[in-house]
């Protein structure tokens, strides 16, 4: 039976002293080190093979929700398991839904953290037997409708919050002060009636239509016609492009729900959280692979039509998006009022 790395991430020395203990009895379970901050996490992940990361994620110096996302993108085959002692459901439901494999109540046996490691280990999740009949009887998010409507600048803040950005990081990115994004943060928390950068980011999970653009607001004009709702993801890393593409769909269906991403994380996060009914997807993301974020959209989300799209018509890039499942490849200069006419009528049909 192969070794079993594990790394132990709580602030709190007594802590990981017992978690040491409860997991070194096992067979091929070994220790590979301790950290008590998210600093310290994030440096010895990258010099240090881990198989399982076991962590508090109250940790100081530590956004748990944007660290997991960053965690498993970039470690995909680590197995995280919180142990917490915060049974809020927006807390464990968020870290769930950014990636984490198991959420662990610290007040539960030892025995029972043993089992929760095995499981995870063999593929499966863990959720804590006092934590599962409130998250089965949890109710569903608040439709879109009776969701707080957000100015386009608040959605970016929540895009940037969503990714991890500190307020330096969002400074630098709208181009604005430091002092005028914290103002900004202050009124977005008030109308999301939330006090912290955590409940927020629990929030945008519960959430995510919030950062959407609905297609009567990408025209910026009223609808002619009442038109059939679509929800539709476009992943493209231009920016410039995502919004010519949202407002030629807003000209065409104005009741459509277009959410936006830069990057496969993104477009993966999103794809579980919305299931969108169309795809827009650029065959080169940045320096990743489109057509491999389509696979794993469709893997994720079968019944969305994917449309990959390329400035590149390249016949090999043609025949891997075909074999991944697509739907279409489309050259981007092709992408006109018809063809998207025809493409959003075969996804609602």
């Amino acid at each position: 039976m192969p070794l079993i790395r594990i790394l132990l991430a709580d602030d709190h020395t007594i802590v990981r002293a017992g978690l040491r203990n409860a997991l070194e009895v096992l067979p091929n379970y070994k220790i590979v080190g301790e950290v008590g901050n998210g600093q310290e996490l994030i440096s010895i992940l990258a010099k240090t093979e881990v198989d399982l990361l076991i962590m508090d994620a109250s940790m100081p110096d530590f956004e748990p929700i944007s660290a997991v996302q960053k965690i498993k993108a970039e470690y995909p085959h680590i197995k995280i398991l919180i142990v917490s002692a915060y049974d809020e459901e927006s807390y464990v439901v968020g870290l769930l839904r950014a990636g984490a494999n198991g959420y662990h109540m610290k007040d539960q046996s030892l025995a029972d953290l043993q089992l929760a490691t095995q499981r995870i280990l063999n593929g499966d999740r863990w959720i804590s037997g006092s934590l599962i009949d409130r998250l089965v009887n949890r109710q569903t998010s608040t439709p879109l409708s009776n969701t707080p409507w957000l100015t386009r600048r608040q959605r970016e803040l929540l895009k940037l919050i969503s990714q991890g950005a500190d307020n330096r990081n969002i400074a630098l990115a709208l181009d604005l002060s430091i002092k005028t994004v914290e103002n900004h943060l202050t009124a977005l928390y008030r109308v999301l009636g939330v006090d912290s950068r955590l409940k927020a980011l629990n929030y945008i999970l519960r959430h995510p239509e919030l950062l959407a653009s609905s297609g009567q607001e990408m025209t910026e004009a009223s609808p002619k016609e009442t038109a059939q709702e679509l929800t539709i993801l476009v992943a493209d890393d231009n920016a410039r492009y995502r919004q010519q593409l949202g407002r030629l769909i807003g000209k065409i269906n104005s009741s459509s729900v277009v959410y936006e991403a830069e990057n496969v994380a993104e477009a993966i996060t999103l794809g579980k959280q919305v299931m969108p009914q169309l795809a827009f997807i650029d065959v080169v993301l940045n320096d990743e692979d489109g057509i491999q974020c389509a696979r794993k959209l469709r893997t994720i989300s079968p019944l969305t039509r994917i449309i990959i799209i390329s400035a590149y018509p390249d016949r090999e890039f043609r025949k891997q998006a075909l074999s991944a499942g697509v739907n279409a490849f489309l050259d981007k200069k092709d992408l006109d009022t018809e063809s998207v006419r025809q493409i959003i009528e075969d996804a609602l049909q």
